[in-house]
């Protein structure tokens, strides 16, 4: 395993550097000037060329292309074109804030939605299953923007249960606000999360073994938690590690709409302004999360499944 781990671990080197190339391609190179959209549709060619100057864009390509691969590496990000802030204190500064929105909520969601699913494969082609299932898909036809509103009107403005938005950054007091967001995240986790686990279990209950279990004399309850909550834990392991990336990156819309200063709500600000290193830093870091997650459901897999090889 250790050596499997080694391989892979090289194995994302020559992907970060197509990452990177590509990432710096796109900014630089597609995405226009980036002196231009800094400096604003109203600048005077004077200003803008000041701060191409002054962000060192009037270099050659390679050399700004180098010089982002040193930032990388030395997680050194330089400064944000906006707020002149570090972005790599900015980034660590965020992680907090949007972990306690999207830990709690995605632990929540998925205790819950796996509950369900089970139950609704227990009880299989009846009514609770046939209702569950539609509302699942109307739940499914509805934006997110539809949770944020609904929740912000009705719990908060009109039942008053909730803060519209706000922020404290105090550790007992941030609840407060994280309350009506984790109630909307998992809302919108429920119906795809319901419909994919129902699929993957009731993919198990059709195949041998749960049938020779029903000879052997087991009940349907002690079959589905005993046996097939475990044979499909592969499924299980690929859908929940791979939206472990964006609980670190948080929640655009909700960190947005609800006033949390976390990393999602700091991406929007840096799209919103045209700020392409913070831009930049992010999709990076997003790739080399992605990798780490992706290796971690890998070796997951050998652990929950000893047939399994990592080669």
């Amino acid at each position: 395993m250790f050596k499997y781990i080694f391989r892979r671990t090289i194995y994302m080197v020559p992907i970060l550097f197509g990452v990177t190339l590509l990432t710096f391609t796109l900014f630089h190179v597609v995405g226009g000037d980036p002196a231009v959209l800094a400096a604003g549709k109203h600048a005077t060619p004077e200003q803008i060329e000041l701060i191409r100057q002054s962000l060192g864009l009037n270099r050659p390509l390679y050399v700004q292309y180098f010089q982002f691969l040193h930032q990388i590496f030395t997680l050194d990000f330089g400064r944000s074109w906006s707020s002149r802030q570090n972005i790599w204190t900015m980034f660590t500064q965020g992680v907090g804030p949007s972990l306690s929105l999207t830990l709690p909520a995605f632990l929540i969601a998925e205790v819950l939605t796996i509950s369900l699913a089970l139950l609704l494969a227990r009880w299989r082609d009846s009514l609770f299953d046939r209702v569950t299932k539609i509302t699942c898909l109307a739940m499914l036809s509805l934006s997110s923007l539809v949770y944020i509103l609904w929740g912000q009107y009705v719990l908060a403005y009109k039942w008053d249960i909730f803060p519209i938005s706000g922020w404290d950054p105090s550790w007992a007091g941030r609840w407060e606000f994280l309350g009506l967001p984790i109630v909307i995240f998992v809302l919108l986790s429920l119906g795809s999360n319901i419909l994919f686990f129902r699929t993957v279990f009731l993919d198990e209950i059709y195949h041998d073994y749960v049938r020779t279990a029903r000879a052997k004399g087991l009940n349907e309850s002690g079959i589905l938690f005993k046996h097939v909550l475990r044979n499909a834990m592969i499924p299980i392991i690929t859908r929940v590690v791979q939206e472990m990336p964006f609980l670190i990156l948080g929640s655009l819309l909700l960190e947005s709409f609800f006033g949390i200063p976390g990393i999602g709500g700091l991406v929007v600000l840096a799209i919103q302004n045209a700020d392409f290193p913070v831009i930049k830093a992010m999709t990076f870091l997003s790739a080399v999360l992605y990798m780490i997650f992706q290796l971690i459901s890998d070796v997951l897999y050998a652990v929950v499944d000893p047939k399994i090889q990592l080669r």
